[in-house]
């Protein structure tokens, strides 16, 4: 049994995610299946933390870390946090 997960996170209105799973099965009895989800960051959740006091744009920083850390998860310590801190700047004045 094998699966292939695809997700995006569209931060604007001019975004776009195409999915091309490309999987090379070389076995006869294999279950193999492919998930793809594509959303925008959810006004619910940007209110929840902002009722717990965060600002708008800690808001959305915070869910997009959240979104980002099945990939930052798997780096070194020393990348992530850089990754992390550079995402951070990215964001900052871009949404919102």
């Amino acid at each position: 049994m094998a699966s292939v997960r695809c997700d995006a996170l569209m931060l604007d209105d001019k975004s776009r995610s195409d999915t091309y799973p490309y999987i090379d099965i070389q076995e006869d009895d294999t279950t193999m299946t492919h998930e793809a989800t594509v959303g925008k960051i959810s006004a619910e959740q940007v209110f929840y933390l902002m009722s717990r006091g965060l600002t708008e744009n800690e808001a959305q920083n915070l869910i997009v870390q959240g979104f980002l850390e099945v990939f930052t998860k798997e780096l070194p310590m020393e990348y992530a946090i850089e990754f992390n801190r550079l995402v951070k700047l990215e964001m900052e004045g871009s949404l919102g």
